[in-house]
C-alpha cells in the first residue's frame, strides 16, 4: 500500500514538473514570438523610411515641375486677360453703364 501511495506521488510529482515545463516553453514562445514581431515591424519600417528617402527628390522634382507648369498657364491666362481689358476695356465700360442707364 506504501508502494502504492508512494508511485501516487511520485507520478503527481512527474506530472507537475511536466506541466511547469510547458508552461515555461508556453511563455517563452508567447515572449518570442512577440520579439520577432516587434523586429519584423521594426524591419519594415526601416525599409519604408529608406524607400521613401530614395523617392523624396524624384516625387519633389515632379511636383515642382508640375508647379512651374502651372505657373506657367496662369502666366499666360493672366497675361490675356490684361490684353482683353486693354482692347474691351472701353467698350465693356459704355455697355455696362449703358445697360444701368437703361439706353
Amino acid at each position: 500500500m506504501q508502494d502504492l501511495i508512494k508511485q501516487i506521488v511520485e507520478m503527481d510529482r512527474k506530472a507537475r514538473e511536466i506541466t511547469d515545463a510547458a508552461q515555461m516553453e508556453k511563455v517563452s514562445s508567447e515572449k518570442e514570438v512577440a520579439e520577432k514581431r516587434e523586429q519584423i515591424r521594426n524591419d519594415y519600417l526601416e525599409r519604408a523610411r529608406k524607400r521613401i528617402a530614395l523617392n523624396e527628390p524624384n516625387e519633389r522634382a515632379v511636383a515642382e515641375a508640375e508647379w512651374n507648369e502651372k505657373k506657367k498657364k496662369i502666366a499666360e491666362l493672366s497675361s490675356k486677360l490684361d490684353d482683353l481689358y486693354t482692347k474691351n476695356s472701353d467698350t465693356w465700360v459704355n455697355a455696362i453703364v449703358a445697360r444701368v442707364l437703361g439706353e
